[in-house]
């Protein structure tokens, strides 16, 4: 993207002058984004490029290159160390498409939501390729052949295997792979980025690191005995190519061993080569993530970059949890970030707060505080995340899980008697499932917390999609519209639930849309959120949506993949409700 002379010494380099401005003649580290630069720790490049800042190294940004040739990739001048590759924050196709495939005329994380370079009708260029990893990978590669590239973020960690890409409709092998980069961390990345920061300065060997994905040939695929043994060998892309099932099967492997207490190495055949995932590397403790939001942000945009929708959606947002242990079949949130949940302390939330009530921009308002699930904070294990069940909620939430609703009570009311805070509202996802054991927290939620409405997500309301989709009983959902009326009268206000719905998920029918709608009619339910189902990669839903099975038991379901049916499911549900 071209820049004019901006010099902001707060963020990190984004031009050659503002390197000069550091005082640097060379930079260690280059970070490609497909966002706009926004140093904010609710974006990943910010938190990586802080973090390896924080341990000295020279980190400079690269958002939103042009992609056509790799000028763009010179402007430092040759990495010392090595260049961070990333989509930005969504998959590119997510943030290309729809889930139709159509092309979407906005892009949150782009100046004025402008997903082109330039204005203009004619010769538009998107500002963000598709598959950008594999494409600025290539660029970095073509500027510098002999620096390391490590591949990052979400995008390359759900495309780490062999993956379904609902815009081309068809498989794909693993983003290292189709890039010939050199490593491809997955998960969070913050400890792994440091651990190869570390190795490229001292010239030592990438391999084997924890929670990467390495390419290897054929003979170390047959390795040590050692290795052998603790390693588990996915169906290939070839084998996927010639039998779907086997596609299902490679995802719920994926999953199950995630979810393991002792992970094993996973191996995968792409098209020529073999991709081997070292077991994921343990997830921060709560003070390492402490550290983390202790790092200096500016929690603004840089000045290059103005009107991003995205920021202006989360600038007084506030991360308190990680991780996620629902397993949803259509979420990848657990195989991106984990299935333990770790949470910020109290102090370091304030301490945050305090920071974001003095910046210029600040009204009074924290819009959001909490993570993929936020009424999981404080949330632990009882017996140290080394029970053998896999699932924490599913079909319902574990005897072990203990819930510990009033330290996010506790959290809440504090932060209501913070200094220039008028309101603070969670508007994250809340399990109403686990709200239904904690009444407590649940009347802190309606009376002090909701913007307008609470915002739950019972996805469906019929139980044979639900079962598909990993997700408790209806009747669950009845319980807790039950437990939401009941407070609600005590204390003399509205009910005011806006339920989200997922239309056309595999296994969904006319029929079962129908139910989701005259079910929600008869608790009194009226208007929802609705969208289509999104085939992204790395999740069981994708999978079940590419080979009809049932992830359960392998037979064949119905599954909606025209424009038509996706359309007529639509249709049903705001025949009934009101889409907002």
């Amino acid at each position: 993207m071209p820049f004019k002379k901006h010099i902001n010494l707060n963020a990190l380099p984004v031009t050659k002058a503002e390197m000069h401005e550091f005082g640097w003649n060379e930079i260690d580290i280059v970070l490609v984004t497909g966002d706009a630069y926004i140093d904010h720790p609710s974006f990943g490049i910010a938190i990586i490029g802080r973090l390896l800042a924080s341990h000295g190294y020279k980190v400079a940004l690269l958002p939103q290159p042009r992609h056509i040739a790799c000028e763009d990739f010179k402007r430092f001048g040759r990495p010392r160390l090595f260049f961070g590759i990333s989509a930005g924050n969504l998959d590119s196709i997510v943030a290309n498409y729809t889930g139709n495939a159509r092309i979407r005329d906005v892009d949150a994380y782009s100046p004025e939501g402008n997903p082109y370079f330039d204005n203009t009708k004619e010769k538009k260029s998107r500002i963000r390729p598709d598959r950008a990893t594999i494409r600025y990978a290539q660029l970095a590669r073509e500027a510098y052949s002999d620096v390391p590239v490590i591949l990052g973020g979400i995008e390359a960690s759900l495309r780490r295997f062999v993956h379904y890409d609902f815009q081309q409709e068809k498989l794909r092998a693993s983003a290292l792979e189709d890039s010939k980069a050199d490593l491809l961390v997955y998960g969070m990345g913050e400890t792994q980025i440091t651990e190869i920061a570390k190795r490229c300065e001292t010239n030592q060997s990438l391999s084997g690191i924890s929670g990467t994905c390495e390419i290897i040939n054929e003979s170390l695929h047959c390795g040590s005995d050692e290795d052998n043994k603790n390693s588990l060998t996915l169906p290939s892309f070839g084998a996927i190519s010639e039998n779907r099932e086997d596609f299902l099967i490679a995802e719920l492997i994926i999953e199950s061993n995630a979810q393991a207490i002792n992970p094993k190495i996973l191996f995968q055949k792409q098209k020529s080569r073999w991709i081997r995932q070292n077991p994921p590397h343990s997830p921060l403790n709560a003070q390492e993530l402490n550290n983390i939001y202790a790092l200096p942000f500016t929690y603004a945009p840089h000045p290059a970059f103005k009107n991003i929708p995205a920021w202006n959606m989360i600038q007084n947002s506030i991360t308190s949890v990680r991780g996620c242990p629902g397993n949803c079949s259509f979420c990848s949130i657990t195989r991106h970030q984990g299935n333990i949940v770790i949470s910020r302390d109290i102090d370091s939330i304030l301490r945050e707060t305090d920071k974001i009530t003095k910046l210029a921009y600040f009204r009074g308002t924290i819009n959001d505080i909490g993570g993929p699930t936020a009424n999981l904070y404080g949330a632990g294990c009882k017996i140290g995340h080394k029970c053998s069940r896999k699932d924490c909620l599913n079909p319902e939430p574990c005897k072990n899980l203990d819930f510990n609703p009033e330290k996010f009570i506790n959290l809440l009311k504090t932060l209501r008697c913070t200094k220039n805070i008028n309101h603070i509202f969670v508007s994250s996802g809340l399990r109403y499932d686990l709200l239904l054991h904690t009444p407590g927290l649940m009347e802190e939620l309606l009376l002090y917390h909701t913007p307008g409405r609470l915002k739950i997500a019972p996805e469906n309301l019929s139980d044979n999609v639900l079962r598909l989709m990993h997700k408790s009983s209806s009747e669950v959902f009845r319980e807790f519209i039950k437990l939401t009326h009941k407070i609600s009268e005590k204390y003399n206000k509205k009910p005011a639930i806006l339920p989200y719905y997922i239309a056309s998920h595999p296994g969904s029918t006319l029929e079962d849309m129908k139910i989701t709608a005259t079910e929600s009619i008869k608790i009194g339910i009226k208007s929802c959120s609705l969208q289509d189902f999104t085939p992204t990669p790395g999740s069981i839903s994708t999978a079940m949506y590419y080979s009809n099975l049932d992830r359960d038991t392998k037979k064949e379901i119905f599954v909606a993949k025209t424009r038509t049916h996706r359309r007529e499911q639509r249709e049903i549900a705001e025949k009934y409700l009101k889409n907002v």
